[in-house]
């Protein structure tokens, strides 16, 4: 309800805490020999419920503070037996605010997962080294809707992002469309090189949302494996695709990976094509492959503008197979 004498009402509204950074060692011991996992997290958590006084009428009584959420965070960091499971840790987080609070009715929980990776010595991982290989990120988002208090509902989509990768030769661009305003030139072999976004939407199984039951969620949908299947099919169709336009490759990577991965609903890539321009280098007398054939060598990488390709494949529904 709108307060007396005021134009607007609040039509939506959530609060919480970003940023929340934390990381957690896992220490056990495997037949007399001690091992260390290691996964550190940023973190977002928003929560919604019965809170819209706080805004109307200034009543600090219906406010969990946002600290009280980032401690909350840093708790479940150490008491979560599904901390090293980024999916099913963003799922006890917010099934905990929705089930701990009973004017508290939705959580959002965004959740990245930064990338590190035990360092090989003598050909075996080392038990408690690690090394940040690369900028690739997992990330997971989360709601958990708890308006009907006895049947919890959740939405969960996880992905990678910050996966760079470049193949400098099976990639073309030709026979687009043309016009007036058409400066490009096509050409038979180029750079194809991009920056992998990607989320991909997993129901969860018909078992009761409760924190007891996300242990037997996460056993059905196993997404570490699914994580890395997506990685995967992501990097080996890249490589292997005789690739006709970045849509292209990205529509054959979603098709693989719905193959591959039942649990996947649907799966969204956003890709930049990030370009490479061949540098004419005939002034100086050596030819750099700037026609149709391609076959350049020495580039420019341009930073901006980019092409930026988007597209979401979604599992046909059984009635349509």
């Amino acid at each position: 309800m709108a307060p007396p004498n005021q134009p607007g009402y609040v039509s939506a509204h959530r609060y919480g805490k970003r940023l929340v950074r934390v990381a957690r060692v896992v220490r056990e011991n495997l037949y007399g020999q001690e091992r260390h996992s290691f996964i550190e997290y940023t973190v977002r958590a928003l929560i919604d419920g019965d809170i819209e006084t706080s805004y109307t009428e200034a009543n600090n009584k219906v406010v969990v503070p946002t600290d009280t959420v980032k401690n909350t965070v840093n708790v479940l960091a150490k008491t979560s037996p599904h901390v090293l499971d980024p999916a099913m840790f963003a799922l006890h987080i917010a099934t905990h605010f929705v089930t701990r609070y009973d004017h508290i009715d939705k959580a959002y929980v965004d959740l990245t997962t930064h990338k590190w990776s035990r360092i090989p010595v003598n050909g075996q991982p080392h038990k408690w080294s690690f090394v940040r290989d690369g900028e690739e990120k997992q990330q997971v988002s989360c709601f958990v809707d708890a308006s009907n208090k006895k049947s919890l509902k959740a939405d969960l989509k996880c992905g990678i992002k910050d996966l760079s990768v470049c193949k400098t030769s099976g990639s073309a661009f030709e026979d687009f469309w043309t016009d007036e305003y058409t400066t490009l030139v096509a050409v038979k072999d180029r750079i194809f090189s991009t920056d992998v976004d990607c989320w991909y939407s997993v129901p969860l199984p018909k078992i009761p949302l409760t924190i007891d039951n996300i242990g037997a969620i996460g056993k059905a949908l196993n997404l570490p494996k699914v994580a890395e299947i997506v990685k995967r099919d992501t990097l080996e169709v890249f490589a292997t695709d005789e690739s006709a336009s970045v849509q292209a490759t990205m529509y054959n990577t979603q098709q693989l990976i719905l193959q591959h991965c039942p649990v996947i609903e649907s799966i969204s890539y956003s890709l930049p094509n990030k370009h490479f321009i061949p540098i004419n280098l005939s002034p100086f007398g050596l030819d750099n492959g700037l026609g149709y054939e391609g076959g350049a060598e020495v580039f420019h990488p341009v930073a901006d503008p980019s092409g930026f390709i988007e597209a979401t494949v979604t599992r046909k529904s059984k009635a349509k197979l």
